[in-house]
């Protein structure tokens, strides 16, 4: 019951945020509006990290899911360093789990991967990210996508490491 309480009080406090958006960039000021209100949603929401191109794309992403369709769109994981992927990959293959990779293959380590949430802004994603070049990858990971720019749509795996695991 909390989540929709608290969309709703990040959807007016972004409302509200719309002039001194304005006043700071007019141009600009949706996105800016709907970054102030979700960064008070998600506070721990980290983005540094992330290359430019990723980074642009989430941010169009989050903003257009926001204002057209009164999405929330958030992020619980984007930019990892090594040690941390090396870490989480060691603790995920003690317990048997297909759910990291190493951090020579992950695309978090690179900056172009991103964890998001609730279900329903992965949901939001996974119908309209294609438009910005961010896809689901896997099956088994809701909320893990990936800014792949190109021409073709990556197709999705079932988890993480899967490719490996036919190469063998």
């Amino acid at each position: 019951m909390k989540e929709p309480v608290f969309a709703m009080v990040t959807r007016v406090l972004a409302v509200l945020l719309l002039i001194p958006a304005w006043l700071k960039s007019p141009g600009n000021a949706r996105r800016l509006a709907c970054g102030w209100a979700l960064s008070l949603r998600f506070p721990a929401e980290d983005l540094a990290g992330l290359t430019g191109g990723t980074l642009a794309a989430f941010t169009a992403a989050r903003t257009e899911a926001f204002w057209r369709h009164r999405t929330l769109l958030g992020v619980t994981s984007g930019h990892r360093d090594a040690a941390d992927q090396l870490r989480l990959f060691l603790d995920e293959t003690e317990r048997g789990e297909k759910r990291v990779l190493p951090p020579k293959d992950s695309a978090h380590v690179r900056g172009t991967a991103l964890d998001v949430r609730p279900r329903e802004g992965a949901q939001w994603l996974e119908d309209h990210g294609a438009r910005f070049a961010l896809y689901r990858i896997y099956d088994n990971e809701w909320w893990h996508f990936e800014y792949r720019p190109g021409a073709a749509p990556p197709a999705r795996l079932p988890h993480p490491g899967w490719q490996a695991e036919v190469t063998r």
